[in-house]
């Protein structure tokens, strides 16, 4: 997938889309078209808890409610910043969530500097996520925390 054509159609599903619908709309192109993405899904900060909203794979995690500061997406959270895993076999932090994941990406959804959600991608393939993954991801969820959350 172009990481520049996959920008563009995530802003056209952010102008064009149903409000109610437009965060499903963009997990659901997201796990569609980047084959490495196994699982996709977004999590919104609700007081001292990351809540599971929108997600797309073949299955539903556990992880539903997970405690800012607990795991990679709760490091994430506390700490402002994106978190890559190569090998989350090799990482204590992580949640287990499917048997097939071995790699993660965690990229905080910001508004006003605060964090307010974040996207977290599961792949089933060690070391999936490199640096355009990063920068692809984290333009997606600068979009989000400017026009959705």
């Amino acid at each position: 997938m172009d990481y520049d054509v996959a920008e563009e159609t995530v802003k056209q599903i952010l102008f064009k889309s149903d409000a109610a619908d437009v965060l499903q709309n963009v997990v659901d192109y997201l796990y569609k078209y980047f084959d490495k993405y196994s699982w996709v899904g977004i999590y919104f900060v609700e007081g001292k808890y990351l809540v599971l909203g929108p997600w797309n794979g073949e299955q539903a995690t556990e992880h539903t409610k997970i405690p800012v500061g607990k795991g990679i997406c709760g490091s994430a959270a506390q700490s402002g910043k994106t978190e890559v895993v190569a090998d989350v076999s090799k990482d204590d932090r992580y949640l287990a969530c499917f048997v097939s994941t071995r790699s993660e990406i965690v990229v905080p959804i910001k508004k006003n500097g605060v964090v307010v959600g974040e996207i977290d991608v599961d792949s089933d393939v060690s070391d999936a996520f490199d640096k355009s993954d990063v920068v692809f991801l984290e333009k997606i969820t600068d979009m989000l925390g400017k026009h959705i959350c």
